[in-house]
């Protein structure tokens, strides 16, 4: 997803001369879930690749939630504790440290 991203943006916009004397940020609509969804969609080079590392830090997130779902349904309560507190820091760090997501 991001390679694909790249190869967009780089097709569109890979020919622009590149100015280093001032750090320009990413756009404001690239700060938030629903600007990156609606860029992505319009098929955006900066949209798809923010979409795609979204996915990619969200990948393990849901690999830990579904840890516990398998882990209950084996009725398994300590791996259950364990793979909780992994899924509250995980998501702590994502959302709770000040995170624009």
């Amino acid at each position: 997803m991001v390679a694909i991203g790249g190869i967009i943006y780089l097709a569109r916009h890979g020919r622009e001369a590149a100015s280093y004397r001032v750090f320009e940020g990413e756009p404001s609509d690239l700060r938030n879930l629903s600007g990156i969804v609606g860029d992505a969609s319009r098929f955006r080079g900066r949209g798809i690749i923010q979409f795609g590392l979204l996915l990619l830090i969200a990948t393990p997130v849901f690999r830990v939630a579904l840890s516990i779902w398998g882990f209950a349904a084996e009725k398994d309560r300590m791996y259950m504790i364990f793979t909780g507190i992994v899924l509250i820091v995980l998501l702590y760090s994502l959302l709770g440290s000040g995170s624009a997501f």
